[in-house]
């Protein structure tokens, strides 16, 4: 694949870049209300590989991340001018989403790949037992996956993504088998639905999930995460050609 310059911005803050790992944008990365401090290392690679994988042989691609600006919704490009866009649908930065992807298969003339949340499947992660009010709040913010697939049009494949077991990402799937992690505030703080919660929500959660873990009831239940190499969650990958 030919890089359509990873250094050439345009002037309203959008960038081309190629479909390499490295300069694909992963689960809640960069600056914004999802993102924080968290305990990993920066984006994980193996996710934005899949991305990077469903973005295919296109030489000229359009991140999108960076290029809505509050309060606008059209491109200052022509029709079909993009071989393949992306976009990371990250709750609440993307509040007009559908709008935004609307536009996107406008300008582009091959596959846009969207990397977002099921809403449907938030709840079925082992912290609904400890902290449901959190994923409700993930839930209702998040656009269903039916409406991504409806605003993009055309022929739409969404596959589940794996989130591995190491994962360096700081959201809260990417702890699945790892929830002693989740007890430090710094990793909540990295998903921002923890902030729509009041703090008796919190201080439930961390004493409950402590004691559990003390009792070894948490693994009696949810152990077998802990030897899982991947973890199929709410994390999905939106993939759709005209």
């Amino acid at each position: 694949m030919t890089t359509a310059s990873a250094a050439h911005h345009h002037p309203t803050g959008g960038s081309l870049r190629d479909g390499t790992p490295g300069s694909v944008p992963g689960h809640g990365y960069g600056p914004g209300p999802d993102s924080g401090p968290g305990l990993g290392s920066g984006p994980d690679e193996r996710i934005a590989h899949v991305v990077a994988e469903a973005l295919g042989s296109a030489r000229t691609v359009l991140d999108a991340d960076s290029l809505f600006c509050p309060g606008t919704s059209r491109l200052p490009f022509g029709d079909g001018r993009f071989d393949a866009a992306m976009m990371l649908c990250n709750a609440p930065r993307v509040f007009d989403v559908l709008s935004r992807l609307r536009e996107l298969r406008r300008v582009t003339r091959g596959p846009v790949v969207v990397l977002a949340t099921d809403p449907s499947r938030v709840r079925g992660f082992w912290l609904n037992r400890y902290a449901p009010e959190v994923l409700a709040v993930e839930a209702r913010r998040h656009p269903p996956v039916a409406d991504l697939t409806a605003a993009l049009g055309g022929a739409a494949e969404v596959r589940r993504v794996p989130v591995p077991l190491d994962c360096t990402d700081t959201f809260d799937e990417a702890y699945y088998g790892r929830p002693e992690l989740l007890l430090d505030p710094a990793a909540r703080q990295a998903g921002s639905a923890w902030s729509f919660v009041d703090d008796r929500v919190r201080e439930e959660f961390d004493t409950t999930l402590r004691r559990e873990l003390r009792s070894g009831e948490w693994d009696e239940r949810f152990g077998h995460l802990r030897r899982r190499t991947s973890y199929e969650g709410s994390l999905v990958i939106v993939r759709a050609t005209p």
